[in-house]
Parts: structure tokens; sequence; C-alpha cells
């Protein structure tokens, strides 16, 4: 579904060309009306030291993270739907039949299953009483991501009181889980502190500008917002969409032309770096336009012919296809920039890159490059030219013109490498193999 929004002046504001062919232009021709302390903070603010550890990355998409490469446990107990007394934790942890810490099983599953707040106290509170009030770092992390998920920010509060009389400083997983929950309360200006002591080991992550972002504007400090933006874009990162469609859910509300000159600017950065906004997003952009005093816009949802012209007003979104200057300006940047990098000697020799060079204005424009090497890994049980002789076919079955580049090792015979398969992908593709590093 596609959609545009239009007033009288036939002049092109900004046709946002996505993915789903949506875009922006201005023709009115189609208007239509259309709580008392805790218990965590009283069992565990009486320690005088906490067990140090490493808080490590707890992502379940990514096998080679730390805190996942727990080995398999067998008859693996339940995961607790209540909070447990401490005869009951000490009956499951009696249970567990693995041989990693229970502790830091336990919590990981825990935040992993999104469980109970209160469960997962009854943890933390079991722990400080078996270890004179010790909690480590690591299930107070835990603890803190089940309380940003729930959203539970007295909790997430109580978290951040202890670490900060504990820590002089976190690991960046403490940080963006204590910015991410503090945005929702009113210290959320202690957000942006920790957004400072980021800065001063790292540079923050578009994820952590997002959450102070999306902090400012929830709390109505509009000015506070953009200079985070601006400075989100100084470090040469791409703010995430959800950070750009809370400048325009915010924008409805603002009647000033000074923010909705901003909100141009955030499209036309759309529009310049081909960033794609989803449905909602386009929503919230439509729902702004017909906020704007005086104007009288009206954005519709439509479809975008395969000429290029909208079903809509019947204008024409510029073309994707490259200028032949735009085209030898790419070009020349690849070469230099990434081909070249700079120093040959690198990866490369002057002569082999000479080599490359003949190689590729010898053959016809190719559809599609394919990195062998990287392909080929993909699938780290498979072997390697199976992998990669799998993906050529299919690719081939399409008539595409296929460029396969590579290592001469690839070529010799090996367990990982047969040569029968790889004469097959030479069959279907073109290829050019460097010397092996």
């Amino acid at each position: 579904m596609d959609w545009s929004i239009t007033d009288t002046r036939g002049f092109l504001l900004c046709p946002l060309v996505w993915s789903l062919r949506r875009w922006i232009s201005r023709d009115r021709c189609f208007i239509e009306r259309t709580h008392p302390p805790s218990l965590l903070l009283s069992s565990l603010k009486s320690s005088t030291q906490f067990v140090s550890g490493a808080a490590k990355k707890r992502s379940q998409m990514n096998s080679q993270r730390k805190d996942h490469a727990l080995p398999p446990v067998k008859n693996t107990i339940q995961l607790p739907t209540k909070p447990l007394n401490s005869k009951e934790w000490d009956k499951l942890k009696e249970d567990f039949k693995g041989k990693v810490n229970f502790e830091s099983w336990i919590s990981s599953q825990m935040a992993h299953s999104h469980s109970s707040v209160d469960v997962a106290k009854s943890l933390l509170a079991w722990v400080a009483a078996k270890n004179n009030g010790i909690v480590g770092y690591n299930l107070l992390v835990k603890y803190l991501h089940l309380s940003v998920f729930h959203k539970q920010t007295s909790e997430v509060i109580d978290v951040y009181e202890i670490m900060k009389a504990r820590y002089k400083s976190l690991e960046p997983e403490a940080y963006t889980l204590l910015i991410r929950g503090l945005i929702h309360s009113d210290r959320w200006r202690e957000a942006l502190l920790l957004l400072q002591d980021i800065k001063k080991v790292m540079t923050p992550s578009r994820k952590n500008y997002n959450d102070c972002i999306q902090g400012a504007l929830l709390h109505q400090d509009v000015n506070m917002a953009w200079n985070l933006y601006q400075e989100l874009l100084a470090h040469d990162l791409v703010p995430l969409l959800e950070t750009l469609k809370a400048f325009f859910d915010v924008g409805k509300d603002v009647k000033d032309d000074h923010y909705s000159n901003k909100l141009v600017d955030i499209l036309l950065y759309l529009r310049n770096n081909h960033l794609y906004p989803g449905e909602s997003f386009a929503h919230s952009i439509k729902t702004w336009f017909e906020s704007v005093p005086g104007q009288q816009w009206k954005g519709q949802f439509t479809t975008i012919q395969k000429s290029g012209q909208c079903s809509g007003c019947g204008k024409t979104i510029e073309s994707i296809h490259l200028s032949p200057e735009e085209y030898e300006f790419l070009k020349g940047k690849i070469i230099r920039d990434v081909i070249d990098g700079g120093d040959q000697y690198k990866k490369t020799t002057p002569w082999e890159l000479k080599r490359f060079k003949n190689f590729v204005k010898s053959c016809p424009p190719f559809d599609i490059v394919i990195d062998g090497l990287n392909v080929a890994k993909m699938f780290p049980k498979v072997r390697e030219s199976q992998v990669l002789l799998e993906l050529i076919s299919q690719l081939a079955k399409q008539n595409l013109r296929l460029l396969v580049l590579g290592r001469k090792h690839m070529l010799k015979k090996s367990p990982r490498w047969r040569k029968d398969e790889m004469e097959m992908v030479r069959e279907q593709a073109s290829c050019f193999f460097a010397d092996n590093m």
C-alpha cells in the first residue's frame, strides 16, 4: 500500500521512494475529508560488598555471545511462575542437574522467558540471604532486564541506586538498560547523565540516543531531543526509524513553524539516505501533515504503477537509476576507497589489482557480485563448496550475470572444497580468484 499527501501548489516537497513506493507530493487534486521501599532495595542495600563480575551479552540470536555459551542441561527444571520462598528455592536448586552455576542459569532463563519481576525478585532475595546480602553483578543485570521489559520503573530505579552506590562505571549493557528504564520516570534526565558516562569511553549506540530522544520528547523537552538527534548524526550513526517517528508523533501537537521545518529536514534525510518508513511511521507522517494549521493537507494510501506514476495524484516518482556522472563518481569511490583502500599491500598487490581491473573491463556488466568465501561459510556444518554451488545454481536459473570473488585456495581439492563442485560454479558464473593471503 502506498500513500501521498498533496495540496494545490503542485510543488514536489519530498518524494520518499521506499520499498513499498511510499512518497509525498503536494497537489490538492485528491483532497478527501476523509511504592514503599521494595523488597529488592531493602534486601540488598544492607550489603557491604557486591560480587563483581562481567555483565555478559544476553543476545539469544548470537551463539558466540559468552553469556549464552552454556552447555546443554539435561532434565531441565521448569521455571517457577510465582515467587518462591527460601526453602522452595533450595529444593529447586537441589533438583537442578546441570553442571553450570544454578543462579546464573536460572536468571538467564528467566530473562529469556520474560518471567515475572516478582519471581525474579524472590530469586535475588534468596541469593542475598545466602550470601550476607551480596548479589552478583550479572544477577542484577538480569533483574534489570526484566524490570525494563515489564516497565517496572520503581524497580529500575532501585537497581540504579544500588549500582550507582557500588560501581563507578558500568558495562554498555547495564547503561543501555538503565537509560531505557529511566526515561519513563520523572528522573529521566539522569538517563542523559548515563549517556555522558558512556561518552567517556566510547560512542553511544543509536539505541542509547533513541531512548534519550524518546525520553526528552515524552517529557516535552523538544530542544533537548533535537540536540541529541543532531549529535547522533554528527557521530555518523543512522537513526532508528522509531526515533524519527517519535518526532512526528509529537509534532502533531506542536504548532510551531520552526519545529515544522525540522520535520521537513527529517523527511529530506529519509529521502537522501534511502531510508524507508514502515506503515506505522507512514501513518505518523500522514497525521502530522494533516495537523499543520491552515494547510488543509490530506493523505491517502495509493499504489505506484510500474512506470513510476502515482495512481493518486498522477505524478511520477524520482528515478532510482544513476546518471552517467553519478555512476562514474560511484565507480571511482568504490575503486579508491573499497578495492584499493589506500594500501594495496594490505590484502593484495598492485599487480593483482591491475589484473582484477583488466578482468572487469573484459567482462560485460554483472547483475550480482558474490563474496564467495563469506557465502560459503554461512553454514559451518555444510561443505563450503556445496553451499556456494547451491546459491550460484539458484541465481543462475534467473538468467543473471554473476561474478564470484574468492581466493585461490578455493580451487584446491580439500574436504571443504570439492573440485567438481567448484567447476560447476565456474560454469555458471564468472569467477575471480585472488592470491591466498
